[in-house]
């Protein structure tokens, strides 16, 4: 049968000398997979352009229930991403970001307050102009909400310390290699407690944020068992240091 649905491009990879096989999130049905017959050929009515990370879009889709694989009817772009697409800052925090949900979101069905989350914060990354260094840490922080894993807000004078994988601020230090130690906690507080729209009142040193993406993903990798390494945040590294 024929649906209309939003959708969230999240991964492609190439099938056949002409094709792709599309992740896209999708407003009706989920994470779901769509192989775009010919996309690659001249005679395509539907531009690969369409499908780059994070691109938001209006579908037509086929949708046939216990299928893996969907097809296109029809796509047209919701909301072209043009400082996105120009802007290499924003370009490489969209590829981080797309990376990381394809690799954490495993729901194959609608999630309305997920999908709202995710299309309204790529829509604030459009149209943000300063400062936006910080952007993706904040996501990322938020989106663990959307998981299942939050990290609790019980910091404290006697609770200093936040534990990775207990996902709670702890009175004591433990190790390295599971807790942040107190000057991290508290700009991983600050992270926290800072909304997307408000990045202004951070300012956090580029090193002390090269730091905490990395005991992020660490806080990910304890809380959702086969998660696989996400290697986009190496570009971050280079591009936003």
């Amino acid at each position: 049968m024929l649906y209309k649905t939003r959708g969230i491009v999240l991964h492609s990879v190439k099938y056949s000398e002409t094709s792709l096989i599309v992740k896209v999130y999708t407003e009706v049905f989920g994470l779901q997979s769509y192989l775009l017959k010919g996309i690659r050929s001249q005679k395509s009515n539907i531009r690969p352009a369409f499908f780059q990370p994070l691109s938001l879009l209006n579908l037509v889709v086929y949708h046939r229930e216990k299928s893996t694989l969907h097809a296109v009817k029809e796509v047209q772009l919701a909301k072209p991403l043009h400082t996105i697409s120009s802007d290499i800052r924003k370009s490489s925090i969209a590829i981080f970001l797309a990376e990381l949900i394809y690799r954490s979101i495993r729901e194959e069905e609608a999630n309305a307050t997920l999908f709202k989350f995710l299309w309204n914060s790529i829509t604030l990354l459009e149209t943000m102009e300063e400062p936006v260094a910080s952007f993706h840490l904040v996501f990322t922080i938020k989106l663990s909400r959307f998981l299942g894993f939050q990290p609790q807000e019980n910091r404290s004078d006697s609770n200093r310390f936040f534990h990775l994988r207990e996902g709670t601020f702890h009175p004591l230090f433990s190790s390295p290699d599971d807790c942040l130690d107190e000057h991290q906690s508290a700009w991983f507080f600050q992270l926290m407690k800072t909304d997307l729209n408000h990045l202004q009142q951070l300012a956090l040193p580029a090193k002390i944020r090269s730091i905490l993406l990395g005991k992020i993903l660490l806080y990910y990798r304890f809380h959702l068992p086969g998660l696989k390494e996400i290697h986009s945040h190496e570009i971050l590294h280079a591009v936003l240091s």
